[in-house]
């Protein structure tokens, strides 16, 4: 075979197959192609002007050379006994190619389309049959037990080794193996042909040749022949299994054993119809299905050497799916019908239509579809190919009906004599909750012509007798609205000075003491005079618009009760109730003074308008070392300053060039206030004297001797400060101005926060910092340096927004 495919691609190479045509063919379906023009009869000529016919390029045809060559192809070409599993695990897709190994996208492209073809042209090929993985579990080997005991039917054969005992008058043991030629050489008698003999016949036997060796043979002598270690045998096994050939097996081996062996059978094989055949003839038909389903273990037969197992192909592949308790394929017999087949599969699930199953089939010419009735199950004949569905019973109810709402046990019930009206489905359902509203209870019912229609239905008549019962039809739904679902009830919501305020659902009689129970009580703070309650203008009636938007009652609590007011008053849904906070209580106030102060630390101002001269006499005032010139004082913004700032930044942004680079500084929530510390405390009370507020922070440095020089000059500096000397003598301190120097933009910070443009006769004290800005080597301010300048003084972004405010 393989010098065959050989020479057939070299015929192939040398007829010029060229490249004119992109490859149609993938290199499994040109061997499977050969193989079958070849047992076709086809010459090789003839195979390869075909090959060239159907786009086999000269490429593909030299890939094949090489991997025959290499030993590649090896396997496949000696394949042929199962040629037809081989092509039709690759056309499935189980030897699929790829890019990967080298083949062209036409070449994989073209592998797809034949595998889709294959599989809509052969639905059951592959397909999952029952009982095809009978033979590939690791549990079930059908091996032979090595503890049984010889079968009296076992034939000895050679190979076999035979244990001989002799007891009574003589005694002896002879060990011997059959040899070759079936016999066993026993000293004084010679050659003793023991093949095809039992064990009874072979006992028998040799008690006639011994006599003449032994005396008192039978009487005082008895002979008794055993079996020791067994030999093997050989058998075939052919057809439709994964590894086909010769198999050298146990003599106690059976046919499911070989089957095993032998890798179970194919997708193509039979498993009704396995044959066993001794001696030129066949001695057992096997069906896998009386073992499966019957039990029937005497059908697996004892092999004996030379037997031959043949597998032939299936001849009927029926599938059954829907609603079976196990859908696949099963093999059928020609005398069985389409009720063993649903034996087979398990018989019909719970929730099986039954009365009928479809059937679809190929004609040969078309598909038809098939309607089986039950009363045909028995005697319907069923084809290769055939697909048998088993449908679902419709989903809709003969006689359901479903109750909902305010009653003791809602759900689905049945029609049936016992309940047929409306008013025998609430007995049954243990009656109405008591927030039943049975004046209107509603029927939603399928019209015949399956629209949805609603009957109203006075419930409160039916039970008290007066009106006239409604029967029930299947389907029906049957709501009993609840009072509370059809009347409002909004939440409470509680505000102010309580300890959980917020929304609570409403409950009847709720007052306003319970409303001040459910939030948890009054907080420390709580108005005892005054507790409001806004109500909703709600009047059905009203005909004309009103100016009242909302109706207010107040009343006076003590100990979380009402003592003034209507104390029977009860609150409405969606009323708000609003604890006031007493003008009479204040939270304690804080106020931080650090730096160079007797007693630094936290203080609570003691009235409205305490000022800032004040709070230094509190804290022991100054030290000896202390600097009032340069202390300052840093607030926290208010709610209403941050928002006056975010509007300005906003403003900035759509007028400024730098409003972007502004807007990332200002990001403190507070901000330096100059203050002038000396002059407050020599005129207390004055516009010098600033009046504090919670949350300021009052710092004191120490006595300072130097001014700071930064920014464009020659050598940034701190000198000592000089009485009376003005900024030029500490910008030549410096070295002077830089090349880059702005001197007309050029300012000064003092400590206590104050920033100033730097002129030529401004006042320069201990402490103070001369910048200098550079002029920009772009368009715009650079504000990272400026930051980095001023970095040392108490708060960044408000410094930022002066310095800004002074190039403005």
């Amino acid at each position: 075979m393989n010098s065959k495919f050989l020479k057939i691609i070299t015929i192939a190479l040398f007829c010029g197959i060229g490249v004119l045509y992109s490859a149609a063919m993938t290199d499994q379906q040109v061997i499977a192609y050969v193989k079958q023009q070849m047992a076709a009869g086809k010459s090789k000529q003839q195979i390869a002007l075909e090959l060239k016919a159907q786009g086999v390029t000269e490429a593909q045809a030299s890939r094949l050379m090489e991997k025959y060559n290499s030993g590649e192809l090896t396997a496949e070409a000696q394949g042929y006994t199962t040629t037809s599993e081989a092509s039709d695990n690759r056309l499935r897709g189980d030897q699929a190619p790829s890019r990967d190994d080298g083949y062209t996208a036409q070449e994989v492209a073209a592998h797809k389309q034949e595998a889709a073809a294959f599989e809509a042209a052969n639905p059951t090929k592959g397909a999952n049959v029952f009982g095809h993985d009978l033979f590939t579990s690791s549990n079930l080997t059908f091996a032979p037990s090595p503890n049984m005991a010889t079968p009296k039917n076992y034939k000895l054969g050679p190979g076999d080794e035979v244990f001989i005992d002799i007891w009574g008058e003589n005694e002896d043991h002879l060990t011997r193996t059959i040899s070759p030629e079936g016999s066993i050489m026993i000293s004084q008698i010679g050659p003793v042909y023991l093949n095809g003999l039992t064990i009874d016949q072979a006992n028998n036997y040799l008690k006639q040749l011994l006599a003449s060796k032994y005396s008192g043979m039978g009487e005082e002598t008895q002979i008794n022949l055993t079996l020791g270690n067994i030999r093997s045998i050989t058998v075939d096994i052919m057809g439709e299994v994964k590894t086909p050939g010769t198999l050298t097996i146990s003599p106690f081996s059976t046919v499911f054993a070989a089957l095993y062996q032998a890798g179970g059978i194919n997708s193509l094989g039979s498993i009704r119809n396995i044959q066993v055949m001794r001696d030129g003839r066949k001695i057992s038909n096997i069906d896998l299905y009386d073992y499966i389903f019957r039990g029937k273990k005497s059908i697996d037969i004892r092999l004996q050497e030379g037997d031959v197992i043949v597998v032939p192909p299936s001849t009927t592949l029926v599938g059954i799916n829907g609603n079976v308790k196990r859908p696949m394929y099963y093999e059928m017999l020609p005398s069985e019908s389409v009720s063993k087949l649903i034996e087979y599969a398990g018989g019909f699930s719970g929730n099986a239509y039954s009365d009928m199953v479809t059937i679809s089939r190929n004609d040969a010419q078309e598909n038809v579809m098939l309607n089986v009735p039950s009363d045909s199950y028995g005697v319907f004949a069923l084809q290769d190919g055939d697909e048998v569905t088993v449908g679902q019973v419709n989903s809709r109810y003969q006689n359901r009906i479903d109750l909902r709402g305010a009653v003791m046990r809602p759900g689905f019930y049945a029609i049936d004599k016992n309940i047929n009206t409306i008013g025998k489905l609430i007995k049954q359902s243990e009656g109405l909750l008591e927030d039943a509203f049975t004046d209107r209870v509603l029927i939603y019912r399928q019209a015949d012509d399956l629209s949805l229609e609603v009957i109203p239905v006075n419930l409160t008549g039916i039970l008290a007798g007066s009106a006239q019962d409604v029967t029930l039809r299947r389907n029906d739904m049957i709501v009993v609205q609840s009072v509370n679902d059809i009347i409002e009830r909004g939440p409470i919501t509680v505000t102010g000075m309580v300890n959980i305020p917020g929304t609570y659902p409403y409950a009847t009689n709720t007052t306003v003491t319970d409303a001040i129970l459910m939030a948890g009580g009054l907080r420390q703070g709580a108005s005892l005079v005054r507790a409001d309650v806004a109500r909703r203008v709600n009047d059905p009636y009203a005909t004309q618009a009103t100016s009242t938007i909302a109706m207010v009652y107040s009343f006076s609590i003590k100990d979380g009760y009402v003592v003034d007011g209507d104390k029977d008053f009860v609150l409405m849904p969606y009323d708000i109730v609003q604890i006031r906070t007493s003008p009479g209580y204040t939270p304690q106030q804080l106020v931080n003074v650090t730096g160079e102060v007797v007693f630094t630390g936290q203080y609570a101002l003691e009235y409205t308008g305490e000022r800032l001269s004040d709070m230094i006499r509190r804290s022991g005032g100054l030290t000896p070392n202390a600097y009032a010139k340069g202390a300052s004082l840093i607030r926290t913004l208010t709610d209403d300053e941050m928002l006056a700032r975010k509007q300005s930044l906003m403003l900035s942004q759509s007028t400024e060039e730098d409003s972007i680079a502004v807007s990332k500084l200002l990001t403190s929530n507070t901000y330096n206030v100059g203050i002038d510390l000396e002059a407050a405390l020599a005129n207390p009370g004055s516009t010098y004297d600033m009046v504090l507020r919670a949350g300021d922070v009052i710092h004191v440095p120490e006595t300072q001797t130097t001014v700071k020089i930064s920014g464009e000059v020659m050598s940034p500096t701190a000198t000592t400060y000089v009485p009376g000397k003005k900024a030029k003598y500490y910008v030549e301190m410096a070295g002077g101005y830089g090349e880059r120097a702005r001197k007309n933009k050029a300012f000064i910070v003092y400590m206590n926060g104050q920033v100033t443009k730097l002129k030529r006769n401004t006042e320069i004290e201990p402490g103070a910092q001369i910048i200098v800005p550079a002029k920009p080597k772009s368009d715009g301010t650079n504000w990272s340096q400026i930051v980095a300048i001023t970095s040392g003084f108490a708060s960044v972004a408000t410094m930022a927004a002066t310095i800004y405010n002074i190039f403005k």
